[in-house]
């Protein structure tokens, strides 16, 4: 536990440097949140994600990578690693077609892992000025995941394909802050699992690049594995840094 604790605050303490460098055509941000209590009942809690966006006329390539790692009393309560990459394609202003993978591994979802893969539509249906916009898409595409311990025909991999929609809202509240809602859901066509994800945040500049985040996701399934629950829930606080 010791080893994880420092290796989180030392993230924090060079991540302006790391992230400070000059790559033109790149933005993003880091961020890293870490909760430790000691006493009656010790508790590490560490929440880290890294997203980029490289834009260009007519494409914009866009990353997300994020990890969840929670220990209380020396026993792991949460272990989580998620992956998405997506490309876009835009025409006609802002109208665009895009290509997404997705990729999760959730100690204690009762899947192996969980993957994704679509193509579909995508509109900027609203923007003003270049940090509030409203983007919509819709796609379809073919989902396949592993599951921890075979369901009650003996089959371990769910396979099928899948229908998507999803939405983003930026919202500056002023120049100093952000409000970001995020909403998802992926369709299956066979076995009819939806995955819905939603996520708030709030983010508010401290000084420079540096701001503090909070945010709220849940993700719902709709036909979870057995033993587990149908609906997990995050509330994070982190510290960001834009670049």
């Amino acid at each position: 536990m010791q080893f994880r604790t420092t290796l989180a605050i030392a993230s924090l303490a060079i991540s302006p440097m790391v992230f400070g460098q000059d790559y033109e055509g790149w933005e993003g941000e880091g961020e890293a949140g870490v909760l430790i209590t000691t006493g009656n009942t010790e508790e590490t809690n560490i929440n880290t994600r890294l997203g980029l966006v490289y834009e260009e006329e007519e494409w914009r390539n866009k990353g997300e990578f994020r990890s969840t790692f929670s220990e209380t009393d020396d026993e792991t309560t949460a272990e989580k690693y998620r992956g998405e990459l997506q490309t876009d394609y835009k025409f006609e202003g802002s109208q665009y077609v895009f290509v997404r993978g997705a990729y999760e591994d959730d100690r204690f979802s009762g899947y192996d892992f969980q993957s994704s893969l679509t193509t579909g539509y995508g509109n900027r249906v609203w923007q003003r000025g270049e940090r509030s916009f409203l983007d919509l898409s819709a796609g379809v595409g073919y989902r396949f995941n592993k599951l921890e311990e075979p369901d009650d025909d003996g089959n371990r991999d769910e396979e099928e394909a899948i229908g998507r929609l999803a939405g983003q809202f930026d919202y500056a509240l002023s120049e100093n802050a952000l409000f970001r809602q995020k909403l998802s859901t992926e369709m299956g066509i066979d076995e009819n699992n939806t995955i819905t994800e939603s996520e708030t945040s709030v983010q508010a500049k401290v000084v420079g690049n540096l701001s503090m985040k909070v945010a709220y996701l849940v993700q719902h399934v709709s036909d979870e594995p057995e033993g587990s629950d149908d609906t997990d829930t995050e509330l994070s606080l982190a510290l960001l840094y834009g670049f």
